[in-house]
């Protein structure tokens, strides 16, 4: 199987808007490059991923992604994630690929460990893999084989959407669900599960 990573990233300095009240817009800024640099390391080292894709109109971010490795495509026109994604993943058909892994770059306790289980559980396609957010609303990890196979809902009540796409095209539904996985980095709320679970006070911006 010929897996890519696409990674949908914000600009940098505008991204976890909602975390302005807790970080400045420079505090930001470094918390979203440590969570894009983060996200390519572990997929990085991951034997089953051929290509990690890196997707944002941010043209900071795609720089850094290409210096660590990773393939980038430039996302114009309106905002929108959904449109964004299904161009990434028509760029990975041109190469052949087998199956897309849709991963956002906000899961600052992603391990390679746990992205090799939601990749054990494609191996028989056609199959769409699910990771839900801790609120089971939304979907933070999206494995689909073959690419194309379903299209993207995410937004609100990604994980019910996903889940229905994937049944209606008569794909195997596997859901999964990870610690590293179900926490992503929205509202203030996460930053205090994400200390607690790690047993640290997140300093950003320190060096």
């Amino acid at each position: 199987m010929t897996i890519w990573a696409i990674v949908p990233v914000k600009p940098l300095r505008r991204g976890k808007s909602r975390l302005a009240g807790v970080f400045s817009d420079d505090e930001r800024a470094d918390l979203n490059k440590f969570l894009l640099e983060h996200t390519i390391n572990t997929l990085k080292v991951i034997p089953e991923i051929e290509h990690v894709l890196v997707v944002s109109r941010d043209q900071g971010a795609l720089t850094l992604a290409r210096e660590m490795g990773a393939r980038t495509v430039l996302e114009n026109g309106s905002p929108h994630l959904n449109v964004a994604l299904a161009r990434a993943t028509a760029v990975t058909k041109t190469y052949e690929a087998s199956a897309v892994l849709i991963l956002p770059a906000d899961l600052p306790l992603l391990t390679a460990e746990d992205v090799r289980l939601v990749i054990a559980k494609a191996q028989t396609p056609p199959v769409v893999v699910v990771a839900p957010d801790r609120h089971h609303r939304g979907t933070n990890a999206l494995l689909i084989s073959p690419p194309g196979l379903i299209g993207y809902r995410f937004g609100k009540d990604s994980f019910a959407h996903h889940c229905r796409l994937a049944k209606a095209s008569g794909a195997r539904l596997e859901i999964c669900e990870l610690t590293s996985l179900v926490l992503d980095l929205d509202v203030p709320e996460d930053l205090v599960l994400l200390e607690h679970s790690l047993d640290f006070k997140l300093d950003v911006g320190q060096g």
